[in-house]
């Protein structure tokens, strides 16, 4: 495949990927367990959109139901919004996403030489993809994966399958080339299949 993420990507940075409930964030939990350091992209993007510039940009995109009397985001608002029309998703990401990226970068830059690690559900959407020189594609059956949101979130069915939806309905023009897939279906042993593919070549 031709491909020239390669050459853009950050040195030693892993992707994480994987839609809601597909159990990224336990892959992500055993690599920092093994003592690598990872960067969680939701929980970096709540702290980027508590930001001044981000904060106005959102006012001015979906006004001000979305914010509490304190002005803080009331993110199950944001989320009824964006999960139910593609293109007030597409909004909300185009200004977030570039952010998150920039935060990524200053963050991997400050860990030259170490191999690092990148938690995110919107690998493509993002951008991302195109700074890491590797993906772990973490995949588990639709079922397995709207159980596990609704015992984690308590959400109502269709609402997890309308944001299921929303991230497997994007279809990259391109995958990236060097892709490890992980099963995480609560049958098939983790562990090893990370460990094979923390010794998988990066340096491509």
């Amino acid at each position: 495949m031709n491909d020239n993420r390669s050459s853009q990507s950050i040195p030693g940075l892993t992707a994480i990927s994987g839609g809601i409930g597909s159990g990224k964030s336990v892959v992500a939990r055993i690599v920092a367990a093994l003592g690598y350091e990872v960067y969680d992209c939701d929980l970096h993007a709540r702290t980027l959109m508590e930001s001044s510039e981000i904060t106005a940009a959102l006012l001015g995109e979906f006004g001000d139901s979305i914010f509490d009397s304190d002005g803080q985001i009331v993110r199950q608002a944001l989320a009824a919004i964006v999960f139910a029309d593609s293109q007030r998703l597409e909004a909300l990401n185009n200004i977030t996403h570039r952010a998150v990226r920039d935060d990524l970068a200053l963050w991997a830059s400050a860990r030259t030489g170490s191999r690092t690690f990148v938690e995110t559900a919107i690998l493509y959407q993002s951008g991302i993809d195109h700074m890491v020189s590797q993906v772990w594609e973490v995949t588990a059956p639709r079922e397995t994966r709207i159980s596990r949101v609704a015992a984690r979130n308590c959400m109502a069915r269709h609402d997890i399958e309308a944001r299921i939806n929303s991230q497997d309905s994007f279809v990259p023009s391109a995958l990236h080339p060097f892709t490890i897939h992980i099963i995480n279906d609560g049958l098939t042993p983790l562990l090893p299949q990370v460990e094979k593919a923390l010794l998988s070549n990066i340096s491509h």
